[in-house]
């Protein structure tokens, strides 16, 4: 079909990966590496960047690479027995040519359907078998839109317990000049404290050193501004009721060899995820989780967003 050619690009991307660009007739696009099932990049109609990836970001598997949207599955962080952030992001994908239906009222035309099933050598660390689809998509206004299906595939009758995360860098220019609305006064878990639970104080969320935490039972709603280039991101999410906010700020930039010692200042990684309760799966169940983001002129007031973007929950 000729018409796919325009929206969906099936090439090379760095050291010769494989990826997936995608792109939408306004100019915005997207680019998704197989390796991971991570979309790296996303620019708007001005062919500007709106996701962080680091300049020592390296495209070497297993490595995950460093920015963009990562998907972190059956396991978030270091709770639990597996690698940080569980092995979905270290795995080659494939590209589903039998996805599931989905909804026919959507009008993407440039999105790509990915999956990933459980491997021999994998299921001696963790002994279940799933089937883990993603759907990457690009709306006409240039909104991205990640949906995630996990289905238990065992069958030796056996659930299986996971956690799940869109581990999301976003470029900022300064990141004291940002800040999140849509978190004050709830409770989360602060990781630089053993996971100590607090109740968040005051008005929105900014930041002036190390931040990691897990916000919980957030709204389906929580808008990211950054005044200096007088932009917000708005992120809706269905089935994942937790999110991560994380900084590493100066010291531990400079810990990381793939992270450049000043490049904390230009992002914050704003994460919807599913981590304070695991998701049980009977075999045949499904699980899904949704994330949806836009970038829209700080403009914007809390509430009152076009309601032609308003996040549809099917």
């Amino acid at each position: 079909m000729a018409s796919e050619n325009v929206y969906v690009e099936h090439c090379k991307g760095v050291n010769g990966l494989d990826k997936v660009i995608l792109r939408e007739i306004r100019g915005s696009s997207a680019e998704v590496y197989l390796d991971g099932g991570q979309v790296t990049s996303w620019k708007n109609e001005f062919r500007e960047q709106l996701l962080f990836l680091s300049s020592k970001a390296t495209f070497k598997p297993p490595n995950a690479i460093r920015g963009g949207i990562q998907i972190c599955f059956p396991q978030f962080g270091t709770i639990g027995s597996l690698e940080q952030h569980g092995f979905a992001r270290n795995r080659l994908w494939s590209v589903d040519r039998d996805p599931p239906p989905f909804p026919a009222n959507t009008s993407h035309r440039a999105f790509v359907d990915l999956i990933l099933r459980h491997s021999e050598e994998e299921v001696k660390i963790w002994p279940h078998r799933y089937e883990c689809r993603l759907r990457v998509a690009l709306g006409p206004g240039g909104d991205l839109m990640l949906t995630s299906r996990i289905r238990n595939t065992n069958t030796d009758g056996k659930s299986f317990t996971f956690t799940f995360a869109y581990h999301t860098y976003f470029s900022v220019t300064d990141i004291s000049e940002v800040r999140v609305e849509g978190l004050e006064t709830l409770d989360y878990l602060d990781n630089l404290k053993n996971r100590e639970r607090f109740t968040e104080q005051g008005d929105a969320l900014t930041f002036e050193s190390e931040v990691d935490k897990v916000y919980l039972s957030t709204p389906t709603k929580i808008a990211i501004l950054d005044h200096e280039r007088k932009r917000t991101f708005v992120l809706r999410k269905d089935g994942l009721p937790d999110a991560v906010v994380w900084n590493p700020w100066d010291k531990k930039a400079k810990a990381m060899a793939d992270f450049g010692d000043d490049e904390y200042k230009h992002m914050l990684c704003v994460t919807a995820a599913c981590v304070e309760n695991p998701i049980i799966l009977k075999p045949g169940e499904e699980w899904k989780g949704r994330l949806e983001i836009s970038a829209v002129p700080s403009s914007y007031c809390s509430g009152q967003l076009d309601p032609r973007r308003i996040f549809r929950s099917n």
